[in-house]
Order: structure tokens, then sequence, then C-alpha cells
């Protein structure tokens, strides 16, 4: 009997481990489209003679067409209506056909900017939904299980850096590889992945759904926490590749732009071990206690690393590495903090609302880098991040200290 018990149990942890390998890896498909124009902006700043804020713009569309339809899907509760392997079927296959057809079709800085919107409003059917998919597969190992699929949209945001240095120049192969990434992703959620064992209750549409979420003051400080962490998340990944080709030209380095898009690729990529260990730390010690270390940590590197730009490359590559890991290791934890804290109907449309508000600021401040760069130069441009992880470092100190008073009242 307990054997039978023992090996039911085993079957019943494998398959949460296949289905969360599956959707990882559908989620890495599916991001390549993100970054795929943004990886190769030294092409497109010389083909179009981009100025600096021009060429922010290529990033910050996606930026915009993510919160647009992040808010229109949060807004009419879609993510708890619509079954999410579906949700999250159309919405890769429209990234990755708007991404193959731009690659075709664009030839102008305008046309780039209109596809580049179409994608981040696809997007946002993949994030928050994944999110949610994910979360209907793992109650105990939530913090884990959403870690590593945090873990892998970060990997997919890195490949792009990485496709391009096997281009052999072409830009539009880029996104070709990246459309297709992310086709391929959607065909496999949609055959292997359906709602799990935990299923969240379903909702009908409720207009202030969300108004009434953001009364509860745990919901409040996690979402204070995130929009923080946004500040300095995708500004950094943006800008981190020209930041360090910088430093490398400074030096006379030959073939700077190919070793700048490979050390981005490692950079951003290394928040995949961040992400699931930082998931696995948070299930053990608790989810405020792991954003605390991780906003803490980026923040400190976000001051610090311009003293180093023209110090040792490989101490630049190091500090960039840490700061990979410790940017994205918190990042999954404000979205199981919602799923824990927020009325259950809803959480998709909070994960969703969550998301909208943290991208708005990330096009803020993604625009904001090239102009406080003009001014202060490469070297003491990420000062400018600084400010995000400090708010979000004292929101959660605030949560952390709230679940210590609810603890010691119970």
């Amino acid at each position: 009997m307990v054997d039978n018990l023992d090996t039911k149990s085993i079957e019943h942890s494998k398959l949460h481990i296949q289905k969360l390998l599956l959707l990882s890896i559908a989620m890495i498909g599916t991001m390549t489209t993100w970054f795929s124009m943004t990886a190769v902006l030294p092409e497109l700043i010389e083909l179009w003679s981009l100025s600096s804020t021009q060429a922010s713009f290529v990033t910050i569309m996606v930026q915009i067409g993510f919160v647009l339809g992040s808010l229109i899907f949060a807004f009419f509760n879609l993510p708890d209506r619509i079954n999410l392997s579906i949700l999250f079927f159309w919405s890769a296959i429209s990234a990755g056909t708007s991404t193959i057809i731009a690659a075709f079709v664009v030839d102008s800085y305008a046309s780039a900017l209109f596809f580049r919107f179409i994608t981040g409003i696809a997007l946002s059917g993949v994030y928050g939904p994944g999110l949610k998919l994910m979360s209907t597969w793992f109650r105990i190992r939530r913090g884990m299980a959403l870690g590593f699929v945090v873990g892998a949209l970060t990997l997919g945001s890195a490949t792009p850096h990485l496709f391009r240095i096997f281009s052999l120049g072409s830009w539009e192969l880029v996104l070709v590889i990246s459309g297709i990434a992310s086709i391929v992703a959607g065909i496999i959620v949609r055959i292997t992945i359906s709602n799990g064992p935990y299923p969240l209750p379903k909702a009908t549409f409720d207009a202030w759904a969300i108004p009434r979420a953001l009364r509860h003051k745990p919901v409040r400080l996690a979402n204070y926490g995130y929009f923080g962490h946004m500040w300095e998340l995708y500004a950094m990944w943006a800008w981190f590749g020209l930041f360090f080709t910088s430093s490398l030209e400074l030096r006379g380095v030959e073939n700077a732009s190919t070793l700048g898009s490979f050390v981005t690729f490692v950079v951003i990529a290394s928040g995949f071990i961040g992400a699931w260990f930082g998931g696995i730390f948070a299930d053990k010690f608790g989810r405020e206690r792991i954003t605390v270390w991780s906003l803490g940590t980026s923040g400190v590197i976000a001051f610090s690393i311009g003293f180093f730009y023209e110090g040792p490359v490989w101490f630049l590559l190091l500090l960039g590495i840490i700061w990979g890991i410790s940017i994205i290791a918190d990042s999954a934890q404000f979205s199981a903090l919602i799923t824990e804290h927020g009325d259950q109907r809803y959480i998709g449309s909070l994960l969703t609302f969550q998301l909208a508000v943290g991208f708005t600021l990330t096009a803020i401040v993604i625009l904001l880098i090239p102009i406080f760069e003009s001014m202060v130069g490469w070297r003491f441009v990420f000062l400018l991040l600084v400010p995000g992880p400090l708010f979000g470092f004292v929101a959660m100190l605030r949560m952390k200290s709230e679940d210590k008073r609810r603890g010691d009242d119970s």
C-alpha cells in the first residue's frame, strides 16, 4: 500500500516537473521576440542613422504594446475567463508572426516601431497567463516553479544577442529565427499543457476587481516592490550591451560589438540561475527575505558598476554577472505573493495589471537612459536606476515587518 502511494507520488511529481520544463522551453522560445530587434540595434543605428533616443524606442514600443495589451486583458479579466493554453498559443503565434513579417517588410524606422508595438501587444498574452498557468500545477513549491519560468523568460530575452553572433551580419535573420521560435513555443503549449490540478476559480467580468484588491495591504506592498524592481530590470537589459561595448571601445578592443553581444547574452542569461534558485530559497526562507536580498544586491551594483567602467574587463564582467543574477532573483516572487494574497478569482487579472504598471515604468526609464547618458556619459548612466531597487527594498522590508507582526499576533 505504501509502495503504491510512493509510486503514485513520484509519478505525480514527474508530471509536474515535465509540465514545468515544457512551459519553460515555450517561454524561452516566445520571449526571444521581445529583444530580437534590440539585439541588432548597432546595425539599425547605422542603417537608419538613429540617435540614441530613437534607438531606445525600438525597445520602448514593445513595452508600450505590452502595457496596452495587458491593461485590456486585465480590465476584461480575460486571463481569468479564457482557457490559458489557448490564450498563450494565439499570443505566441501572433508575436512570432509579427516578428517574421517585420524581417521581410520593415524598410524604415517608422515601420519597425509599428511591428515592435504589435509584438508587444501579443506578448501580453504570454507572460502573465503563462505564470498563472504554471501556478495551477504547483502549490507547495510555487516559488520554485515560477522562478524557473521567469528564469526561462530571462534566457529567452538574452538569446537574440546569441542569434546576432551567428547571423552573419543579417539583422533580418535574427528576427526570423526569433519568430519561428515563438511559433513553435505556442504549438508546444497548446498540445502539451492544460490547466493543472490546482485550478484557480473562474471569474466573471468585474471592472472593480483590481481597485478592490489593491486595498489589501500585502497586495499593495507586493506591487510596490515589483514596481521598484522593474524600474531597474529592463533598462539594464536594454542598455548593458552598449555600456559594455562602449567600455571595450574605450580600450581599443577589436570586434568590441560582437564581444559586447556575447557578454550581454552571458549577463542576462545568468539571471536564469538567479530566478531559479531565488524561487527555491524563497519557498524555504520566505519570499520577502529573498526580495530584500535581491533588491539590495542589484541596487548596490547599479550604484557602483560605473566606477569600474575603465577597470579590468574581467572584473566588469564579474559585476555584470552578479547583477544579472541578483536583478531577476526576486521577480517571480512578486507574482507568487500576488497568487497567495490576492483574490483567487482574479489572480490572472491581478498579475496582468502588475505587469502593465511595471512595464510602463520600464518604458519611461529606457527612454531616460540615453538622455541621462548624454549628460553624464556611460560611466555613470546606471545611477539613474538606483531609486527603483531602493523603493522596492523599503516596500519589502515593510511587508516583511507586517508578516512578522501578524505572526506574533497569532
